[in-house]
């Protein structure tokens, strides 16, 4: 059952980078990676675990997702990650692509796992859960937020992060830039 957190919902955006390629490879659900400059910038508020919300993939449509932010202790990473999993198939690797991501609640804490098979199961139910959660009407309103439409974006109550945009206004930078440098031609 998701919970209400401070903090939420949180912007962010930013170029996909190469992980350590499991998600696709050992567990089957590919992941986005964000680069450590925005993972960095994340607020304190917005901590370690399993969340969900909506992403947007360059000028692709706005989709569901669930994201883990941490260590990924059955990993035991070394480096805090988010790792944004979108539930759609997608036909071609999208590396150095702009993803947005809004991050509307939380799932769970992270956890560790005494086997992969536990941990994909986990990771099902809570791509289950998002997928629950982001049918109501209160999370479907953010489909078509500003930050994903590419209008102006208001004052939120939440955040932004990306190293250009933070607390929901930009930074000297004019209202509408939420691109990062991202090295792509999509």
């Amino acid at each position: 059952m998701a919970a209400l957190r401070r903090g939420l919902p949180h912007f962010a955006v930013g170029c996909v980078v190469k992980g350590f390629g499991r998600g696709s490879k050992e567990l089957g659900i590919p992941t986005a990676n964000f680069p450590e400059h925005v993972v960095e910038k994340l607020p304190e508020e917005i901590t370690t675990g399993i969340y969900f919300g909506w992403a947007k993939v360059d000028n692709g449509p706005t989709l569901k997702m669930v994201m883990s932010i941490g260590w990924n202790p059955y990993y035991n990473n070394k480096k805090k990650s988010m790792e944004t999993h979108i539930m759609h198939v997608f036909e071609n690797d999208f590396y150095g692509s702009e993803l947005k991501v809004v991050m509307l609640g939380y799932i769970r804490p992270e956890e560790n796992y005494n086997s992969l098979d536990e941990l994909i199961k986990a990771i099902k139910n809570d791509i289950a859960e998002a997928d629950r959660q982001l049918s109501l009407p209160e999370h479907l309103a953010y489909k078509d937020h500003a930050f994903f439409t590419g209008k102006p974006v208001p004052q939120t109550n939440g955040s932004i992060s990306n190293g250009i945009i933070a607390n929901g206004k930009a930074n000297g930078h004019g209202e509408n830039q939420v691109n990062g440098n991202c090295n792509h031609t999509g």
